[in-house]
């Protein structure tokens, strides 16, 4: 026999002040990802297309951290 549908006194009401959390969280690591990503790109073509090297790829790459923590 299949089981009744759920009563709307059954279904507990949403944790909207979770769900905002939650949502502040994603948006704040989808940001910060995204510069990630981006910071890498840049520090990479600086050191392969640049010919930074090594040492100029993790310059660019902490500098433009630096930038985007006192910007973003």
């Amino acid at each position: 026999m299949a089981k009744a549908a759920k009563n709307e006194q059954d279904v507990p009401a949403m944790d909207y002040i979770e769900h905002e959390r939650t949502y502040e969280n994603f948006l704040w690591l989808t940001k910060w990802g995204v510069i990630a990503v981006a910071d890498i790109l840049i520090a990479l073509a600086a050191s392969t297309v640049g010919g930074m090297g090594l040492v100029g790829f993790f310059l660019v790459l902490i500098v433009l951290g630096v930038i985007a923590y006192f910007l973003f």
